[in-house]
């Protein structure tokens, strides 16, 4: 009798392969002093397998490269807006919507209309160029996620979730009336992709609509997350994601959405709503930042394109084999003894900086550090996110995060599990030969965002 088994597999097959240049230890030297150490300022024909980020770097279905021929450039009323305005209303039940050229189009155009000098956002952990965006327009970013989140060691299975206490405690000391809407992200990008339970979501619904309070949503990776909740929540097993995504969007007032990620494609975003005044004074500020309302930045044939992997994100086949390429790389990992941030996420493995290299300090950038290494050893791009992403505050101080941590993306459709090996044992390499390995000091570093252009020296 065969064993029980619950094997992922690629629900489709390979037509075209694009060949890697494969550099020598030499080369990627010279190429990461000349980026100043920095993964984000290397330049992408030395990079081997790239794991920066999974934004933009997904592998297009055939049915979606069908779809780019099928543009439609009107400069007003594309068909293929009204085709991603029916996506949108049909896998997430949203009411409204207004395309942007990417995710943080859609934060900036939310931030403007939401939020005034001085009001309170609470969320579940802050994302970078969220935060920013809501700085830029007045507001104040509150942490509300749950403690475990902070914890790499917590096998707690929806790190993700908002800790309503600590919304309640921000009410009594500031008001509702500061407070415009609560951020909740799913999953959550800088907790290890960790996701926010269905239970959670509706005790926050609850309690924002006995507040007077909005709820948006940033979905960027709703559908990993509602494969989570299908995998681990009680009641949830003999749902679709499709079901479990639209039940998430209905707890919320609107949301923004970086279509790179769940949806497949290489550029392209949206802002979606279910308030009418609220989509009057987005599509009105869209014209003035991104574009006419019915493209919002993007080419006709873009939209049609992130319609189409809006529907094939919502696939279970798709997600299992999504979600599954990330547990073999992180079972890969444990199997090595490199510390990674538990339970395994969404979108990629998260390897705890702080313990990987105790020896190093955070003002010494440990997670840039292991970055730089890990790139040095096979050509394997990765990113920090800790105490660089973390940023200043309004003083000039330095946020100093309790998650050190660098960042194994894994882009969609793209790799094999070949290359999962490659990447933990290379991981494993560098692991064997941490204990000599020294930090970096930052040598430049600019106005927002210093974890995109800073650069950095060897100690």
């Amino acid at each position: 009798m065969l064993p029980k088994r619950d094997s992922w597999a690629e629900p489709y097959k390979i037509k075209m392969v694009e060949l890697l240049k494969m550099t020598t230890p030499e080369q990627r030297k010279k190429a990461l002093t000349e980026a100043g150490y920095n993964t984000f300022l290397l330049k992408s024909e030395d990079v081997y397998i790239d794991l920066l980020t999974d934004s933009g770097t997904s592998a297009m279905s055939d049915e979606q490269w069908s779809g780019m021929m099928r543009g439609d450039e009107a400069y007003a009323g594309s068909k293929n807006y009204y085709n991603l305005e029916n996506a949108v209303s049909e896998v997430y039940g949203y009411q409204y919507l207004v395309p942007t050229h990417q995710g943080r189009g859609a934060e900036n155009i939310l931030s403007q209309i939401m939020i005034k000098p001085g009001d309170i956002v609470p969320g579940n952990m802050y994302f970078t160029t969220t935060r920013l965006h809501q700085e830029l327009s007045g507001g104040i970013f509150h942490d509300v996620i749950i403690d475990e989140a902070h914890d790499p060691e917590s096998e707690y299975q929806f790190k993700g979730n908002i800790d309503l206490n600590k919304v309640e405690k921000l009410v009594q000391e500031y008001g509702v009336e500061k407070i415009p809407y609560i951020c909740v992200a799913v999953t959550v990008n800088l907790a290890g992709g960790q996701p926010v339970s269905m239970q959670n979501l509706k005790e926050l619904r609850k309690y924002t609509e006995e507040k007077g309070i909005k709820i948006m949503l940033d979905m960027t990776r709703i559908a990993e997350n509602a494969y989570f909740i299908q995998q681990h929540e009680e009641g949830y097993r003999l749902k679709t994601i499709a079901e479990i995504v639209k039940e998430i969007c209905s707890y919320t007032d609107g949301a923004t959405f970086s279509g790179k990620k769940d949806a497949l494609v290489n550029i392209g975003g949206f802002l979606a709503l279910n308030d009418w005044d609220k989509f009057e004074e987005a599509r009105n500020l869209v014209v003035v930042y991104e574009g006419l309302h019915t493209y919002g930045g993007l080419a006709g044939r873009d939209m049609e394109a992130m319609a189409i992997g809006i529907y094939e994100s919502v696939q279970d086949a798709h997600m299992k084999a999504r979600i599954g390429q990330v547990i073999y790389l992180g079972n890969k990992m444990k199997e090595f003894g490199i510390p990674i941030v538990k339970p395994i996420g969404g979108h990629g493995i998260f390897v705890d900086a702080k313990q990987f290299l105790p020896h190093i300090s955070q003002d010494d950038f440990p997670a840039q550090t292991l970055a730089a290494e890990i790139y040095l050893d096979a050509g394997i791009r990765t990113m920090e996110r800790g105490i660089v992403s973390a940023g200043r505050k309004a003083t000039g101080e330095n946020y100093y995060p309790k998650l050190e941590l660098v960042r194994f993306t894994i882009p969609r459709r793209v790799y094999t599990q070949a290359h999962m090996d490659v990447i933990a044992e290379s991981t494993a390499r560098v692991y064997e030969r941490r204990n000599d390995i020294k930090g970096l000091k930052m040598v430049y570093e600019p106005k927002y965002l210093r974890f995109f252009q800073a650069k950095f020296e060897k100690l």
